[in-house]
């Protein structure tokens, strides 16, 4: 296997290829168990090689979703998928960013050198130098963005894509975890086409979804939204109350979806809560959220055209992976936190 040698300003070098046998390995933040983030390690690993219809990235960023801090802790138990006792995969890091290092037998949409950007959530692995990833979770990366703006976009831009769908001029939508990454894209998907929008999270937040034009916001602590004045839409990232609860706070005919949250509320939500949603007129789900370009790439589109904002809040280096998912997990981030490898 051959690898592009980067240059000096991190682009791909297309002459002069160097095999991975003449390096030492590259660098991974990987873990062996499940815990805290001082389970995490700055190790030195083989350097992974693409199989038929997979692709080898050199990455250049990589953003934290509330998916890897899960991972990261094996709970809820959800987050176990594959890996019961120990994590299936060592190193986490789902939306990446960088550039075409490699190619497997069948690729066909991509090159080396090219720059590409995608949820790689099944390998994971973008918390490294190179990860592998499916041809098929990869999109090109568009030039107006930069490789950490990228990296924001696949999986928080499908959550709020498809968890948005409904939203419309006039109604009254609701985003639980508002201040977040894929909550940050839905409150200003949803304020852009007029709906009247409300945004919950911890009072640290708040000032930060009125800037995302929020129309009203709410600190979870101090005040329970499912007794406010019922809503149209609510899009759940963090689902813990009782299905009775979530009907209460639709209009009739009004959907909730959730994302995220305890295993016991998204059981029941599953369960009770579809049962009572339809007896009540309402509609009441889990959120399935569909994986791939075609799912996220509309959002870049936006992103370029300036109508929705990437909001970074920090960026970390690949040795302080630890705090990265700390900040996310503890929930004390304003949008995105990325990790720049290069």
């Amino acid at each position: 296997m051959h690898l592009p040698a980067p240059v000096a300003n991190g682009a791909l070098s297309l002459q002069g290829r160097v095999t991975a046998a003449e390096g030492s390995g590259v660098r991974a933040a990987v873990y062996d168990r499940y815990g805290s983030p001082d389970v995490l390690r700055l190790d030195e690993v083989p350097v992974p090689a693409p199989a038929p219809g997979q692709v080898l990235v050199k990455v250049a960023a990589t953003s934290v979703n509330l998916s890897d801090w899960e991972c990261l802790r094996g709970s809820p138990v959800y987050a176990r998928i594959g890996g019961l006792r120990s994590p299936a995969r060592p190193t986490l890091g789902s939306d990446i960013a960088g550039w075409v290092a490699d190619i497997g037998d069948g690729v066909t949409h991509f090159r080396a050198g090219d720059e590409v950007y995608g949820d790689n959530l099944v390998l994971k692995g973008g918390f490294a130098e190179y990860a592998v990833a499916d041809e098929s979770a990869l999109a090109p990366k568009p030039a107006g963005l930069s490789f950490a703006e990228a990296s924001t976009i696949p999986q928080a831009g499908a959550i709020a894509l498809q968890g948005t769908v409904g939203a419309a001029a006039g109604r009254r939508v609701l985003v639980n975890g508002g201040g977040g990454g894929s909550g940050s894209f839905a409150i200003q998907l949803a304020t852009r086409i007029g709906a009247h929008v409300t945004g919950v999270d911890n009072a640290g937040k708040l000032e930060f979804m009125r800037s995302l034009g929020a129309d009203d916001v709410i600190d979870y602590r101090r005040e329970d939204f499912t007794r406010r004045e019922p809503y149209d839409l609510i899009l759940d990232l963090v689902a813990h109350r009782s299905v009775f609860a979530y009907r209460r706070a639709l209009v009739r005919g009004g959907r909730y979806r959730c994302v995220g949250g305890s295993v016991p509320a998204l059981l029941r939500v599953l369960t009770v809560g579809s049962l009572a949603g339809l007896l009540t007129g309402r509609r009441l789900g889990v959120l399935a959220v569909r994986q791939g370009p075609a799912e996220f790439t509309p959002l870049a589109d936006l992103c370029l055209a300036g109508d929705i904002g990437i909001r970074i809040d920090r960026t970390y280096g690949l040795e302080d992976v630890a705090a990265a998912l700390a900040h996310v997990g503890e929930g004390r981030a304003l949008g995105k936190v990325v990790v720049e490898v290069g």
